[in-house]
């Protein structure tokens, strides 16, 4: 499915926007803003306006945002107050219940918690700031950057490979050893029982 984009030029402070999702990688998060750290401070303007943030309008007007939550709670640890969006997709004019019932038939709303447990919408952080830490996120995001799986349009695709991996792969060894939970989720990506997974690049059975 394919919306509109109208961006907005008038930035939107990064406390106002809304989360469509309950967790993010925290692990993540600190990466992205030791990448951030790394950009000159000239370029940190222009880097924002290449990286816009995708956001559904919702009863009164507020910012839903459909993706780049990690790179937002980054940008506000990072010191910015402000960034740019992208209105994809305008249901200002719905009553708040029937405005998560169309998020959640478009899959742009992913109300699991840090457990992997399906949680009311009313659970969902008011802000980015609130967001929870889902380690598992975490070590999703860092195998698909080391080639574990192909990145694809799948929507949520990360949070699928991580309650994947939440399933096998012990959490205080995701927390304490995050390489050897890395070691492990390599293997479990390679192999058949992951082969139901959106991106995955492992020999088929036989092979």
């Amino acid at each position: 499915m394919t919306y509109a984009r109208e961006p907005v030029l008038q930035p939107v402070p990064i406390k106002d926007l809304r989360p469509t999702q309950i967790t993010v990688g925290m692990r993540e998060v600190e990466e992205r803003r030791k990448r951030l750290r790394k950009q000159k401070a000239r370029k940190i303007g222009e880097f924002i306006g290449h990286h816009m943030i995708p956001v559904v309008l919702g009863p009164k007007k507020r910012h839903y945002i459909i993706d780049h939550h990690h790179l937002s709670l980054a940008l506000h640890k990072e010191g910015l107050r402000n960034v740019l969006v992208t209105v994809v997709l305008d249901l200002s004019a719905l009553e708040p219940d029937e405005f998560w019932t169309v998020l959640d038939h478009k899959s742009l709303v992913y109300p699991f918690d840090q457990h992997g447990r399906r949680r009311d919408v009313a659970d969902i952080p008011k802000s980015v700031m609130q967001l929870k830490d889902d380690p598992f996120r975490s070590l999703a995001g860092e195998l698909r950057r080391a080639g574990g799986f192909a990145k694809e349009t799948t929507r949520f695709s990360e949070f699928l490979w991580a309650d994947f991996f939440r399933r096998r792969i012990n959490r205080k060894t995701v927390e304490e050893d995050f390489a050897a939970a890395m070691e492990r989720a390599l293997r479990l990506a390679q192999s058949t029982e992951a082969e139901f997974l959106p991106g995955w690049c492992g020999p088929k059975a036989g092979a």
